[in-house]
């Protein structure tokens, strides 16, 4: 476990340094949160019929997308593992003495986690005081609170085993562009990243429950606005755990596999 948790840190103080990419980022996370903020607005606005969700609920919603973006998105790459595959450099891999799924895995994690704490407590710092319906709202109870730093959790931890089977997959299309397309535009819809799952078609709605990307966002906001009870809250949990056993173990054994017939490219 050492050199995992060293990798974590080493990797977590590394991404706290730029600061300057977060601020930018932050100013296009509140310029998209206001533009989707509108949109749905002038939806809820033109609407004849009651909507699943309550507009502050969905404002709220939005507002924590923004927020810990960089722990949901799916389409966050990692341009040094995907040169490590392509380029040969997987020899370099190899020679630690360390499993490579559990090494990539930690870098990932510090990842996201250095974005996320640079970018969401400015967030958090502006939405919470501007005026309705713009603001963000607090959550119903303790518990609401509680559950959901928990699916927070699990949903980083999901995302990352995800994202490590887009990684492996470099290794068969050896084509980093083509695999992000594939996971990460399929991943971000069915994470209702895009349309809130309770706004999509009932049809299309079973679909999303069938696939583990509702439970890296969708699930964990709805938590927080109270969409989602206590009872349900629990089930969800048990259900990302299952899943998150799933994918590791789906993502080492993909790896094994990749690692018998990998060809190590270049000079």
């Amino acid at each position: 476990m050492k050199p995992y948790s060293s990798v974590l840190k080493l990797r977590l103080q590394n991404g706290m340094q730029y600061r300057a990419a977060a601020l930018a980022g932050v100013a296009t996370q509140f310029f998209f949160g206001f533009v989707f903020i509108m949109i749905f607005s002038a939806f809820y606005s033109q609407s004849v019929e009651v909507q699943p969700m309550s507009l502050p609920q969905l404002v709220t919603y939005i507002w924590l997308q923004q927020a810990f973006l960089a722990l949901v998105m799916l389409w966050s790459r990692d341009n040094e593992l995907f040169q490590l595959i392509t380029t040969g450099n997987i020899a370099y891999e190899l020679c630690r003495p360390a499993g490579i799924y559990e090494f990539w895995y930690s870098k990932l994690i510090a990842q996201r986690l250095s974005s996320a704490m640079l970018r969401c407590f400015p967030i958090l710092a502006v939405v919470f005081f501007i005026p309705e319906p713009y603001s963000l709202s607090l959550p119903n109870d303790g518990a609401a609170l509680i559950y959901f730093l928990i699916t927070m959790m699990l949903g980083l931890l999901l995302v990352v085993a995800i994202s490590m089977l887009i990684y492996i997959s470099v290794f068969v299309t050896m084509s980093p562009t083509g695999s992000m397309i594939i996971f990460g535009i399929v991943g971000e819809f069915f994470s209702g990243r895009i349309i809130p799952i309770p706004l999509m078609p009932t049809w299309l709605q079973e679909v999303t429950y069938l696939l583990p990307f509702h439970l890296t966002a969708d699930f964990t906001f709805r938590v927080y606005t109270g969409h989602i009870p206590h009872d349900q809250a629990l089930i969800g949990i048990a259900t990302q755990i299952g899943w998150l056993l799933v994918l590791v173990a789906l993502g080492k054994w993909l790896l094994s596999r990749a690692m018998r017939k990998v060809i190590v490219q270049g000079g």
